[in-house]
């Protein structure tokens, strides 16, 4: 029975990998129409499917796991923990593609902004999720910790971005609209940020039975 378990463990660790790559490769195709123009915006709202099916399957497995296989208490934490987690990284893709659908409105207009803050944002929140997940496989909650110490730099960032889009405002008001979805941009990554703590949270909780993350 034993053996059984752990063997449904490690292919649920797989399929939260899994999600996990997607949800990365789906912050990194919005980053390309951000940056290059690229029409992705398809790719994007295929992605989403992808990892709202991943959700769907992760969430089955993880019920099955509960109701049929008895877990102990450190198991039952680590499975419940899976189940929360699979709705931030679902979040996280409805996220993804709603920066796609704002960057259209910025294409032709892009060069006179500055997304050096924004693709940092990015770079460190896309990072943030992976350690995450990678917290979570392998039980690492000094890497959970990391990923918490990083949403500090993110938030950082995003009140950088947002103050020098406020001021390039207040110099050329006719860029008001596209100023305003930098700013969505931004924000959007900034809760990608969050969620990936909301994960690191959940890593703690599957070890220790508390989501807290304090040194």
């Amino acid at each position: 029975m034993r053996e059984y378990f752990d063997k449904e463990l490690t292919q649920l660790n797989d399929s939260l990998i899994e999600m996990g790559g997607l949800v990365e490769q789906a912050i990194k195709n919005t980053m390309k129409m951000i940056v290059d123009g690229e029409d992705l915006l398809d790719i994007a709202r295929e992605h989403e499917n992808r990892i709202n099916e991943a959700e769907k399957s992760i969430q089955s497995r993880c019920l099955h796991l509960l109701l049929h296989q008895a877990p102990v208490a450190h198991d039952l934490r680590y499975v419940s923990a899976a189940l929360k987690m699979i709705t931030d990284l679902e979040r996280i893709g409805d996220q993804a593609v709603d920066i796609a659908e704002v960057s259209v409105y910025i294409k032709d207009k892009k060069q006179v902004f500055n997304l050096t803050h924004i693709l940092e944002m990015a770079d460190n929140a896309s990072k943030m999720v992976t350690e995450a997940i990678d917290a979570f496989v392998k039980s690492d909650i000094e890497v959970a910790k990391k990923v918490a110490r990083q949403d500090d730099i993110v938030d950082e960032l995003f009140n950088r971005s947002k103050n020098e889009t406020v001021e390039l405002i207040h110099k050329n008001k006719e860029l008001g609209s596209e100023a305003l979805d930098i700013v969505m941009i931004a924000k959007y990554l900034e809760r990608i940020a969050d969620h990936a703590v909301n994960v690191a949270e959940w890593v703690a909780f599957s070890i220790t039975g508390s989501c807290d993350l304090s040194d």
